[in-house]
């Protein structure tokens, strides 16, 4: 793969769509958002005209056309016609082009871990499973390696995106040295996991969003005014620790995925490792009438207080356990023999758009809010 960029610098940018004209910040620097913005505007919303572009972020025709011409020089967007019933004469659009950029996105996990590759539109081009070992630097070139063989020779690769439960145990010097020259970026998994649903799934939310990672650990990623919330130390959403229920106990020692698996026969949590769908067993639906009171008391708890827009649940319970999961959550807030109080504040509970919750999806977004689109990291 060939990585165009390597030398690039990380610059954080403001998140808004909007041109920036005020003082304090260099030319270089606003032209560099204002492009990010118009990139953003036509992988979204493309094709887009030059007067649609104009009207959308307030720039002037002039700027805008230095703009696309930067963009189409760099190989990100191309060019086509659009007719305009009654207008008679045919106006530019301008479109993204899928090939001009890729990222791969990893999800370390202890057990297995996921890549992606996905390109400037966002669609998936090549996935995997793998071992990481102890050896994290060595797999993660072995997966460039492979991803380099399945894809065409001129792919961009802007850089390898990491989300880990605790980036800070990680050897970012050995990563880096491995796969070098490519960029390494790392974020905590539950952060990558909300950039993705902002990216691609449910979007920015009227009130934020909370999303609940199922794991050994339960960690739930934080969304609010489209931006992530790490809180001290990028601690936020560590909510597994929470004594919940009527016995008070860890709310990781009744719904993480340990206590699922301690249940499960040896074939189940092979199963369940492999992502495939587990028979509901009357130990499995035991298992999620407990977790469900209990991720209730850390809902309630958490939305109390924030009253997210929106709240997900995702991770690598199969999607048939996280339904009936959602269900069994619905039945405890309208009965109030099982909980005396009501709950309105709460939105409604629905699956993650992604399996695994999208973190390598997420992850894989790193490196294009590193180079190319607007940084919604820039302000957190």
């Amino acid at each position: 793969m060939q990585h165009p960029r390597a030398g690039h610098r990380r610059t954080h940018v403001a998140t808004d769509a909007t041109p920036i004209r005020a003082s304090g910040r260099t030319p270089p620097q606003i032209a560099d958002h204002n492009l990010r913005v118009t990139l953003e505007a036509i992988r979204r919303d493309g094709p887009l005209t030059r007067l649609e572009l104009a009207r959308r972020s307030g720039l002037t025709a002039p700027g805008i056309t230095n703009i696309l011409r930067r963009l189409s020089s760099d190989g990100l967007i191309t060019s086509g016609k659009r007719t305009v019933p009654g207008s008679g004469q045919p106006s530019a659009e301008f479109a993204i082009v899928p090939d001009g950029a890729f990222a791969v996105g990893v999800r370390l996990h202890r057990a297995r871990s996921e890549a992606v590759l996905i390109d400037l539109s966002g669609r998936v081009r090549a996935q995997m499973m793998f071992e990481a070992g102890n050896d994290q630097g060595g797999a993660i070139a072995g997966v460039l390696e492979r991803f380099g063989r399945e894809t065409p020779a001129a792919v961009r690769l802007l850089g390898v995106g990491i989300g880990a439960e605790m980036p800070e145990t990680l050897d970012l010097r050995a990563l880096r040295l491995a796969v070098a020259p490519v960029p390494v970026l790392v974020e905590r998994d539950c952060v990558t996991a909300v950039l993705a649903e902002r990216t691609f799934g449910v979007g920015v939310v009227d009130g934020g969003m909370m999303l609940i990672i199922l794991d050994d650990s339960i960690r739930a990623g934080l969304l609010l005014q489209g931006v992530p919330f790490g809180g001290v130390h990028g601690r936020a959403g560590s909510i597994g620790s929470m004594r919940t229920g009527a016995d008070h106990v860890p709310l990781d020692s009744v719904a993480g995925l340990g206590a699922l698996r301690a249940l499960l026969s040896e074939a189940d949590r092979t199963t369940l490792s492999e992502g495939g769908e587990l028979p509901p067993t009357p130990a499995i639906k035991g298992w999620i009438r407990l977790a469900a009171g209990h991720l209730l008391d850390a809902i309630v708890a958490t939305a109390g207080f924030l009253a997210p827009g929106t709240i997900l649940i995702g991770g690598d319970l199969p999607r048939s356990m996280i339904d009936a999961l959602i269900a069994q959550m619905s039945v405890e807030r309208g009965d109030t023999t099982i909980r005396p109080f009501a709950t309105p504040w709460i939105s409604p509970i629905r699956p993650a758009s992604f399996a695994g919750g999208g973190i390598a999806i997420g992850a894989a977004l790193l490196p294009f809010f590193d180079q190319l689109l607007p940084s919604p990291l820039a302000a957190a």
